[in-house]
């Protein structure tokens, strides 16, 4: 298919709810970004995060420019992506507050870069930073991928969809 020939006249300015809205319709995964910040354990929660390359191995995430955490987090030149299961949704909500004390009452190991992996997340990506761009009111964060792991897919994972938290089940295979 062939995209529509490019108007001369500029677009209308997008509407932000329209926007949320509209893109509420795409599910998304949940994960936890964490670091170590002066030997303590920091993190936030994350819903745009993607693999970006097998050969070198790298993910990315996005991140608001007003966070106050990752700038924190970044020059420890590392960070563990934590997927979240579906039983964490309250550990997400608290990793997304603003001024909470995110690392209380959670319970982690440290990953071989020093970052946290939280017990009970479904999988773990140890990373060095590698770049950071700027993409309007977020920046494109890429690391590139030094160990992780994964646990079996039961739970499943924290999705957010709609503008709300659920899990997700594989549909049953019929056939061969």
């Amino acid at each position: 298919m062939v995209p529509p020939a490019a108007s001369s006249s500029p677009s209308p300015p997008i509407d932000g709810e329209v926007f949320r809205r509209v893109l509420s319709r795409f599910p998304t995964g949940v994960v936890a970004v964490t670091g170590v910040v002066d030997g303590e354990a920091a993190g936030f929660a994350v819903g745009s995060f993607m693999s970006v390359s097998l050969d070198p191995p790298l993910v990315a995430f996005g991140v608001a420019r007003s966070s106050s955490t990752w700038p924190r987090i970044r020059p420890s030149g590392s960070f563990c992506v934590n997927v979240l299961s579906e039983e964490q949704e309250a550990l997400c909500r608290t990793f997304a507050a603003k001024g909470s004390d995110r690392f209380r009452d959670v319970d982690w190991v440290p990953a071989p870069t020093g970052s946290p992996i939280i017990h009970g997340c479904l999988a773990w990506i140890d990373c060095e930073l590698t770049d950071q761009h700027r993409a309007g009111d977020h920046d494109l964060v890429v690391g590139q991928v030094r160990d992780l792991g994964a646990r079996d897919t039961s739970p499943g994972p924290l999705l957010f969809f709609a503008r709300q938290f659920g899990g997700f089940r594989p549909l049953a295979r019929t056939g061969s």
